[in-house]
């Protein structure tokens, strides 16, 4: 290597290090926040007046230092971040309650989630769970999954093969070894391959974060590939990879069945991608003790205590510019009437294609840089969900803190492309795949506060297309045809539930409800019903995409956070309200959560939690 080449490359470090580990502006962690443990606090109408705060001018703050549009975890995790250096954040919720896909309803007694199901990353010591601390408190409890905390379920009932992927690595791999005998070379590869692509996920961090001339100089000079493992690995699918290690079927569906938690089946989906699920969730799965609506409850007092608000019924109808395409503040339309909210600065927490398609002026959609950007991303998965109220305990059922992924058979690919391809009469009785979770098992309040009664929420995809002709026609009261469609494809799945569980009997069921794309459309705002956001098949890892799209989009005063930003999932989402934070605060937030989990090792911090 030349004497030239040596000292760019040592010059090149120096600058990466320098946008790594710089820290200029204020750190939301640099006081530990954690109170001594409160009371839980179950009573509906105590929680509604924290989380059904409705829109009017009159509890508009003033002097407003941002607005985020979107209440989802990317948007009131950024704005607790911004609240705990000072500064006064506005959230604008669409819905009637704040928390995204964080919220939950209840309907005769039963309380569903509709989006958390299970979270990883959650030990201790580790950021993320240190980070959430920080971000509620300390009130935020968690309680851990059994183990295995996933099972996956092959083949018709003739013929049905059982796998249960248990937590921690090495207890991972040996069950595995058990069940596929002369397989360990494969498991031992695959493993590797894992760990070492999902560790690189810190240079998606550095892409987005540091100056797009630097970022564009890793890229096109092909260095982001060699520094990488992450973004080497991008641009293979799941099922190129997994093929390679293996000729069992079988084991190629066990190591692949987690592709529904972001919606691209194995040969759609980058290896990268699917890397950042396992690494997630091999330490470990928890659940929200309480709910899923303990999370927003727990951090909009934080946005408050800064003089902020979280407001809901704020439907958000444009984003305000002035001459020189600026940001300054949004329109929120109440009735009739459109009210004009200012702020330095504008957040969006609503999704890319939202933001970009439905906010902004024409003018401006049309600006080439967005044009760009959304040429870059496709909108991603939709699907159906079903919510089981049930009569009968967790013990009576025979129901675990776990997750079932239910397949026809080991072949994924060809099962969802015939599926999705098929007549959709036909493919509503005939569900290839099935993701089925009791968040009243994974709650240890669950039977306090609803004794006898036990909730099951499935889901399955399914395309827009199939319910698109009913988009507009009243929520409520769809039709007939709507409703017969929605009832085929509830039974076929019912079906499949009951022969999973067999305590489970139609006798047993006392609630049910089935929501469809269209109804995401309506309660969490996702134009096509998408519960992802963007899509994240193979090319949402491209390094290009990555340095493009950011938190500083092109409009001044405009950022971006959230999933679409950064990743899906509830990690993701919150990783991308980190990212936007760090542009915003000038200060790698990311680097201040890691050090936050070294210096309070959490567990033996100052708090005993529980």
């Amino acid at each position: 290597m030349s004497t030239s080449v040596v000292i760019i490359l040592v010059a090149l470090i120096v600058v990466i290090i320098k946008y790594v580990f710089s820290s200029r502006g204020p750190n939301p962690f640099e006081t530990d926040t954690r109170e001594p443990l409160k009371k839980m606090v179950h009573d509906k109408k105590e929680k509604k007046k924290v989380l059904k705060q409705g829109f009017v001018a009159s509890k508009l703050p003033d002097n407003l230092d941002a607005i985020i549009i979107g209440s989802g975890i990317g948007g009131l995790g950024l704005a607790v971040l911004l609240a705990k250096v000072g500064k006064k954040v506005l959230v604008l919720e669409q819905h009637d309650r704040a928390g995204g896909c964080c919220h939950t309803f209840t309907e005769k007694g039963f309380e569903f989630d509709v989006g958390i199901h299970y979270i990883g990353g959650l030990e201790d010591h580790k950021p993320l769970r240190c980070m959430l601390d920080q971000m509620t408190n300390g009130q935020l409890q968690w309680e851990p999954l059994d183990n295995p905390f996933d099972h996956v379920v092959l083949g018709p009932p003739e013929n049905r093969r059982h796998y249960p992927i248990y937590s921690g690595w090495s207890r991972f791999t040996e069950e595995l070894k058990k069940r596929f005998p002369g397989e360990e070379k494969a498991i031992d590869e695959y493993v590797k391959l894992t760990k070492k692509t999902g560790r690189g996920i810190w240079f998606l961090v550095l892409l987005k974060l540091c100056s797009v001339p630097l970022a564009k100089f890793l890229v096109y000079t092909g260095l982001v590939k060699r520094l990488s493992f992450f973004f080497r690995m991008a641009p293979r699918s799941l099922t190129e990879v997994v093929n390679e290690l293996t000729e069992n079927k079988d084991l190629r569906a066990v190591l692949t069945y987690v592709f529904g938690t972001y919606g691209n089946i194995p040969k759609d989906a980058s290896f990268a991608m699917h890397s950042l699920l396992l690494c997630h969730y091999l330490n470990g799965a928890w659940y929200p003790k309480g709910g899923a609506s303990q999370i927003a409850y727990h951090m909009i007092p934080i946005i408050e205590k800064a003089g902020g608000a979280v407001l809901v019924r704020a439907p958000v109808n444009r984003i305000l510019f002035n001459e020189d395409k600026e940001a300054y503040g949004v329109s929120v339309m109440k009735g009739q009437e459109e009210i004009h909210i200012r702020a330095p600065m504008v957040i969006s927490n609503a999704g890319i294609f939202n933001t970009y398609q439905k906010l902004l002026p024409e003018d401006l959609q049309a600006t080439p840089a967005i044009q760009k950007q959304l040429s870059m991303m496709k909108r991603g998965a939709t699907g159906v969900s079903v919510f089981l109220g049930l009569t009968g305990t967790k013990e009576e059922l025979g129901l675990k803190a776990d997750n079932y992924w239910v397949f026809a058979d080991n072949n994924f690919d060809e099962l969802m492309e015939n599926y999705v391809n098929g007549n959709r009469e036909e493919s509503a009785k005939n569900i290839p795949f099935l993701f089925v979770a009791s968040p009243s098992a994974k709650d240890s309040t669950s039977e306090e506060r609803s004794p006898g009664k036990s909730t099951l929420t499935l889901f399955f995809f399914a395309k827009y297309e199939w319910f698109e002709e009913w988009k507009d026609n009243k929520v409520t009261n769809r039709g007939t045809d709507y409703k017969e469609l929605k009832e085929t494809f509830t039974d076929s799945v019912l079906k499949m539930v009951m022969d999973i569980f067999p305590k489970i009997t139609r006798d047993k069921v006392e609630y049910i409800d089935t929501g469809t794309p269209i109804t995401n459309t309506h309660y969490i705002g996702a134009a096509k019903g998408e519960i992802y956001g963007a899509d994240h098949g193979l090319a949402r890892f491209s390094p290009e995409l990555n340095v493009i799209v950011r938190p500083q989009t092109p409009l001044k005063n405009l950022y971006l956070t959230g999933q679409d930003m950064f990743l899906c999932g509830f990690a993701g989402a919150l990783a991308g309200a980190l990212t936007c934070g760090s542009a915003i605060l000038n200060r790698n937030l990311h680097l201040d959560a890691v050090a936050l989990a070294k210096k309070s090792k959490c567990g033996n911090g100052k708090f005993k939690r529980e």
